[in-house]
């Protein structure tokens, strides 16, 4: 048994490159966005970037899925934390932190349901779902977000044909 795998062993460049790519890319939606107000929703994108670098042919890797994903799991999120400040909901005997976690996995089950029902399955954008409920955000972080999804999206487009699946 090896630690190193042996596609890695025999060519290890595209592990480099492919590493090197993702590297990049996050590095410049970290630069532009606040990584310290915004953890849990830039973790989200970490994740993709390991999909879309590590395995570029795969599904969860295409066009539909990531960007119909992100598209699903930002609209829950966004539908859920609306929810979860429903005045009505501030005279329950629940702390506040309990009306967050609640409304919190209901949005990531919701976001698993329609991203299932519409065939856009990317699970890194379950959890923009929950991030969204958990976090505080604004419409600015929204447009971004998407748009460093576009962007990954592009690169993956213009990289696939230098790109292997690494796993």
């Amino acid at each position: 048994m090896y630690i190193v795998s042996s596609k890695a062993r025999q060519d290890l460049r595209p592990y480099i490159w492919q590493s090197v790519l993702a590297t990049a890319t996050i590095l410049l939606i970290l630069l532009f966005l606040d990584v310290l107000s915004h953890t849990a929703i830039i973790a989200t994108l970490g994740s993709t970037a390991f999909l879309v670098f590590t395995r570029p042919r795969a599904y969860a890797s295409r066009l539909r899925p990531l960007l119909g994903g992100y598209f699903i799991g930002m609209s829950v999120g966004i539908f859920f934390y609306y929810l979860s400040l429903l005045p009505s909901l501030v005279s329950l005997p629940v702390s506040t932190s309990t009306v967050y976690i609640v409304f919190s996995a209901m949005s990531v089950g919701a976001a698993i349901f329609f991203m299932v029902v519409t065939n856009t399955e990317h699970a890194p954008a379950a959890g923009m779902a929950l991030g969204l409920v958990m976090n505080d955000w604004d419409y600015r972080t929204i447009v971004f977000i998407f748009s460093a999804v576009v962007i990954i999206a592009v690169l993956r487009q213009i990289l696939r044909p230098f790109m292997i699946d690494l796993i």
